[in-house]
């Protein structure tokens, strides 16, 4: 068994397209309509009121056409508004792992394939994970509607014709219904709903936004909004991370690496008694922070040494 406790870490990864301030005017330039949203912040620098969920969204549209050239990107109202620059980072950190498990190289292109679970309206992980290394993707979800969103985001770009998308028809699972067995992953990926109730998801909101605005708030709108099975589950992300090391051991065998965000360090000792107890050959925690913010990646595998070594000369050799 090999593990790595998680440091400290407060800075994007360096390959990270948002590392710095963000440059307003090429935004700007690219999408004519985020105009109306910028203002000057406390420091006379451009910026935009992030308690507002129409700024954030207008600004995740530009940043997604200036960047990742993506034309079209729309959700519906309502649903989860992403924050871009944390979830590349999610992408680029695991392209690194895979790296740091081939030899070196970095494993890219359309052979790599990647499941998203919960992939949502946004579409965000396969978006940053096809145009930035070309994998292909498979997105779940448990929402038709976030579904159809995705889909037209894909039908809509040339970028993104190797994502597929599948509907989870049972909402307590979150593999079986969309893998079988015969066909192989290469990666998970997974953004668990971090909340156990609406109740909680709305205090977290209104702590985010008392931030934001410097105010005190008692019902704030959600400023990336969110959906209830996107912020919160029974249990919350302790028990959805639970439920999804369970069913992973099913799928040891087509699967290299399952992987998960883990907001609550607190969370991680619990996990990793899970996954030892589960039968993980390895598991590994990836540190990643934004600012003032830090979280962290958690891997695992049930590959054999052998194994792993037949998966990488089959799949990614270079």
């Amino acid at each position: 068994m090999s593990k790595k406790q998680p440091k400290k870490i407060a800075n994007l990864h360096p390959r990270n397209k948002h590392t710095g301030r963000y440059d307003f005017e090429a935004l700007v330039a690219s999408s004519p309509e985020l105009q109306s949203f910028v203002t000057p912040n406390l420091k006379g620098e451009p910026s935009i009121n992030f308690a507002d969920p129409k700024a954030v969204l207008t600004l995740n549209k530009a940043l997604l056409k200036q960047q990742y050239g993506i034309g079209f990107w729309e959700i519906p109202e309502g649903n989860l508004c992403p924050p871009i620059p944390g979830r590349a980072d999610y992408i680029h950190h695991m392209a690194d792992w895979l790296t740091s498990n081939n030899f070196g190289r970095m494993p890219v292109g359309p052979k790599i394939k990647c499941l998203d679970i919960g992939v949502g309206a946004s579409l965000i992980y396969p978006i940053i994970g096809a145009t930035e290394y070309g994998w292909s993707f498979i997105g779940s979800d448990i929402d038709a509607n976030s579904l159809e969103s995705s889909q037209q985001i894909i039908d809509q770009n040339n970028s993104l014709q190797n994502i597929e998308l599948r509907l989870q028809s049972n909402p307590k699972d979150i593999l079986y219904g969309i893998l079988n067995h015969e066909e192989k992953v290469d990666l998970t990926v997974c953004n668990p709903p971090f909340h156990s109730s609406a109740e909680e998801a709305q205090k977290g909101t209104n702590r985010k936004v008392s931030n934001l605005t410097g105010e005190k708030v008692k019902n704030a709108d959600l400023n990336f909004s969110g959906q209830s099975n996107e912020l919160w589950c029974e249990g919350g992300e302790k028990q959805f991370i639970r439920n999804y090391i369970k069913q992973s051991r099913k799928f040891g065998a087509s699967v290299y690496w399952f992987s998960s965000l883990v907001s609550k360090e607190t969370h991680l000792k619990a996990i990793y008694h899970q996954l030892e107890n589960a039968g993980a050959t390895q598991h590994h925690t990836i540190p990643m922070g934004q600012g003032n913010k830090t979280s962290r990646i958690v891997t695992w595998t049930f590959l054999t040494k052998a194994q792993q070594k037949e998966w990488k000369l089959s799949r990614w050799k270079v």
